[in-house]
């Protein structure tokens, strides 16, 4: 199972960009990019406690949220697959193995830009979330991601993403996970989850192969 941004998009200079103009207007001084991937956290209302020393209220968060995306889709038609995805997935594809995509991107902003990469026609699915979902991380979307697909073992997938938060819902519905250290976290950042971090989409497959070959079939 796949992660989008940050993972097969590679969209972090797009987020850093949209992330200081957002900031700009809220009154905040801009942040780099290494500052950005060592406190970026979902839920995302945390990563903005980690910055101004408390959570948004409700109000404070629908305002950060929407000039984000506001900034950000201005860019994300640019922004370019990660280094060997395309051929990655297709490959993958051709040799019978199983692919689906599960991310917290909008759903009606997912579908079409996966569909303009060219990429539909490798997932079994395509999932984005709902309104809200990025408040509360991917957990449950990931169970409900899942639990749509059929005759895929939970206990023989792993999920690839960029962050810990995927990692975290990969260990709730009792999926493995590799984490790739080209997007949202650090590589001190992703260590802590306890699984596999990699440089590459090309490490990141072979790690996940061998969690799978490791698993009793």
């Amino acid at each position: 199972m796949w992660d989008w941004n940050g993972t097969l998009l590679h969209d972090i200079h797009a987020v850093i960009a949209a992330t200081n103009a957002s900031f700009a207007e809220l009154g905040m001084p801009p942040i780099s990019l290494d500052r950005y991937r060592e406190l970026y956290c979902v839920p995302v209302p945390r990563f903005y406690e980690r910055l101004i020393g408390r959570l948004p209220t409700e109000e404070e968060w629908e305002v950060m949220d929407e000039i984000f995306h506001r900034h950000y889709w201005r860019q994300a038609e640019r922004v370019g697959l990660t280094e060997g995805a395309a051929e990655l997935l297709a490959a993958r594809q051709a040799a019978g193995h199983t692919q689906s995509l599960c991310s917290l991107a909008p759903h009606d902003r997912l579908v079409p830009l996966v569909r303009t990469h060219g990429l539909d026609g490798h997932f079994l699915r395509v999932d984005g979330a709902g309104a809200g979902a990025a408040r509360g991380g991917k957990a449950e979307q990931m169970a409900r991601h899942l639990a749509a697909l059929d005759g895929v073992d939970v206990a023989r997938t792993v999920v690839v993403g960029d962050a810990v938060d995927d990692a975290l819902a990969a260990a709730h519905v009792g999926a493995g996970a590799v984490l790739y250290t080209g997007g949202s976290h650090s590589r001190a950042s992703l260590a802590v989850a306890g699984v596999p971090v990699v440089d590459s989409l090309d490490e990141a497959v072979a790690a996940a192969d061998q969690i799978a070959a490791s698993l009793p079939r």
